[in-house]
C-alpha cells in the first residue's frame, strides 16, 4: 500500500519512447491479427462448393502478413535502438555523478575502476598509463590566489582532452592527474604525446590578468608489458615520475626496470636513517670562514652520517631523500640543537643549511625560534642559509618564514648565488645579511674574464646594500688574492680549512 503523503513513483523519462515505441508495435500487431481475422471469417463464409480462392481475399491476407512481418522488423530495430540510447543516456548520467566538479575529468575512484575494468591479470589489450603532477601549482596559489590555481588546473584537464583525444583521464588529487590511452603499446609514442602535452602548456596564457606558462612532471609505464595489474602498473608509473622530479621537472619519464632497484636503495636509505637519527649516528662537521684579515669569522654546519657498515655517506645521497618525507624536519631539530650545543665551544657565528621543504611549513619559524630561545643563545649568532631553489615573493610561506626569523635577529644568507636563474630578483624581492658566491665562478676566476667580471659585479651590488660577500670553494692563493681585489669581504674553502667535526680536546674543555 502507498504511504501516506508519497507519490507513485514515475517512470524514468530515457524510457518514457521505448514504452511509446513498444505499445505501438503491439497496437499494429493487434490490428494486423485483427484484419487476417476478419479475412479468415469471410473466407469461413463461403459456399462449400466454391473450390477456386478469391485473389482480393488472398491478396489482402498476403498483404497483412507481410505488414505484420515488416512491422515486427522496424518495431524490433526502433526499441533496439532506443535501448542502446537509453543504456549510452544512462552511462553518461552515471559518468557526469563521477565528474571532478572543477576540471570535468573522472573524480579519482571512477578512474581508477575504469582502469581495473581495462587491466587484469591474463588481459591480453595494450593501455598507457601516464602519471602527471603539475610543477609549482603551490607557488601561483600562493602568489596569485586559488582562483588562479583552479585556472590552470582547468587549462591543463582541457590541454590533455586536446592532445590526447579519447584518452580517459582522472584526478587523482590536487595538482596530480591519471591518463590511461587504450591500445597503446609503444613507447616511444607515449613519450611524444606527454612532449606534445608539455609544448602546449608551455605556450603562455592569461592568468589573473597576467601572462602564464604552465609545466608538468609526467612519469609513464605500458600494460601489459610492465604491469599486468592496475597497483602496479599505477606504482611503476609514479616511480618514473618522482625520477623526472628529481632531475629538474618538466620531463616524460618511460618506466625501467632499473628504477626498482632505486626505489629500494631510497627505501633502505630512509630506513636506514632513521635509525641513524635513533642510534646518534650523526654527525657535524664546521668549516671555518675567514675574513680579509684571515681571522675566522665563522663556521658553517655541515651534516654528514657515518654508517656503521657502509662508512661515511655524503648529503647529496639522503638529503634529497629526507626531503621528500617528514625526514627532513627532524634532521633540521637534530642539526640546530646539536649546533646551538656546540657555538659555545666554537666561540663565533654558525651557519645552518635550511631547506625550501623545511620553509614551506608553516610553523617553522616559530619553532625554530623556540629551539633558540630555550638554549640562551643569542639569534645573531645564527646564520640561516638558502638557495636560489627556494621560492619568494609576496603572500609566500617561505618568504613569511624567513621575514620572521630576521625580526627576530636572525641572519639570513643566499648560498650558491649565481648558480641559478633567480639572482637578482632575489635581491629585488628580499632583504639579506650575506651572499655567498657560487663556487664555480671561484674555479674559473683566474682563467675566465666573463666570471671575474661577474664576481666584481656580485661585489658591487652587495657594497650598495650594505651585506657581507662570501666566496666559496677557495683552493689557491692566486683565487685568494683575486677574490680579495674583487671586493669579496670573507672567504671560505679548502685552502682556509677543511669541514670537520670539534676537536677531542675542545669537547673535554666543554664537558
Amino acid at each position: 500500500m502507498q504511504p501516506v503523503g508519497e507519490k507513485a513513483p514515475r517512470r524514468a523519462n530515457h524510457l518514457a519512447p521505448i514504452l511509446s515505441s513498444y505499445r505501438k508495435v503491439a497496437l499494429g500487431l493487434a490490428l494486423v491479427l485483427l484484419a487476417i481475422s476478419a479475412i479468415a471469417l469471410m473466407a469461413l463464409d463461403r459456399p462449400a462448393y466454391v473450390v477456386a480462392p478469391n485473389p482480393t481475399l488472398l491478396l489482402a491476407g498476403v498483404a497483412s502478413l507481410l505488414s505484420g512481418v515488416g512491422l515486427l522488423i522496424a518495431g524490433h530495430r526502433s526499441i533496439r535502438r532506443q535501448l542502446a540510447k537509453a543504456a549510452q543516456d544512462t552511462q553518461e548520467i552515471v559518468a557526469s555523478v563521477h565528474r571532478d566538479a572543477l576540471t570535468g575529468v573522472f573524480t579519482r575512484s571512477y578512474f581508477m575502476q575504469a582502469l581495473r575494468d581495462e587491466i587484469f591479470h591474463g588481459s591480453s589489450r595494450s593501455l598507457g598509463y601516464l602519471q602527471l603532477d603539475m610543477d609549482n601549482l603551490k607557488v601561483l596559489n600562493d602568489g596569485a590566489g586559488h582562483g588562479a590555481g583552479d585556472a590552470a588546473l582547468v587549462h591543463l584537464a582541457k590541454a590533455i582532452a586536446e592532445v590526447m583525444p579519447g584518452a580517459v583521464i582522472g584526478r587523482l588529487g590536487g595538482d596530480e592527474f591519471g591518463i590511461a590511452v587504450l591500445d597503446c603499446d609503444n613507447r616511444g609514442a607515449l613519450k611524444r604525446l606527454g612532449e606534445e602535452l608539455l609544448r602546449r602548456l608551455d605556450q603562455p596564457i592569461t592568468i589573473a590578468g597576467r601572462p602564464t606558462r604552465l609545466s608538468a612532471t609526467i612519469g609513464f609505464s605500458l600494460a601489459p608489458t610492465d604491469a599486468s595489474d592496475v597497483d602496479d602498473l599505477i606504482a611503476k608509473a609514479d616511480l618514473a615520475l618522482y625520477k623526472g622530479k628529481r632531475a629538474g621537472r618538466r620531463q616524460v619519464i618511460a618506466f625501467d626496470p632499473d628504477m626498482l632497484g632505486d626505489e629500494r636503495h631510497r627505501r633502505f636509505i630512509e630506513r636506514e636513517l632513521r635509525a641513524a637519527l635513533l642510534m646518534d649516528e650523526l654527525e657535524l662537521h664546521y668549516q671555518p670562514v675567514v675574513g680579509a684579515d684571515m681571522k675566522v669569522r665563522s663556521h658553517e654546519a655541515l651534516l654528514r652520517w657515518r654508517h656503521k657498515v657502509r662508512g661515511m655517506i655524503p648529503p647529496a645521497q639522503f638529503i634529497g631523500i629526507a626531503e621528500e618525507s617528514d625526514l627532513i624536519d627532524k634532521l633540521g631539530e637534530w642539526v640546530l640543537r646539536r649546533a646551538l650545543n656546540d657555538i659555545p665551544t666554537l666561540g663565533t657565528p654558525v651557519a645552518i643549511n635550511v631547506s625550501a621543504a623545511q620553509l614551506r611549513r608553516g610553523d617553522f619559524a616559530a619553532k625554530f625560534a623556540t629551539m633558540v630561545m630555550d638554549s640562551a643563545i643569542e639569534p645573531g649568532r645564527l646564520i640561516i642559509e638558502i638557495t636560489e631553489t627556494v621560492p619568494l615573493g609576496a603572500g609566500l610561506v617561505e618568504q613569511g618564514n624567513l621575514e620572521t626569523l630576521r625580526s627576530l635577529g636572525f641572519k639570513v644568507a643566499i648560498d650558491d648565488f649565481g648558480a641559478g636563474h633567480a639572482s637578482l630578483q632575489y635581491l629585488r624581492g628580499f632583504a639579506f645579511d650575506v651572499i655567498k658566491i657560487d663556487r664555480t665562478y671561484v674555479a674559473n676566476i683566474g682563467e675566465s674574464r666573463i666570471d671575474a667580471m661577474i664576481v666584481e659585479a656580485i661585489c658591487d651590488i652587495a657594497r650598495s646594500l650594505e651585506v657581507e660577500v662570501i666566496a666559496e670553494g677557495v683552493e689557491t692563493e692566486v683565487q685568494l688574492d683575486l677574490l680579495r681585489r674583487a671586493g669579496c669581504t670573507a672567504f671560505q674553502g679548502y685552502l682556509l680549512g677543511r669541514p670537520g667535526p670539534l676537536k677531542p680536546a675542545k669537547l673535554a674543555d666543554a664537558a
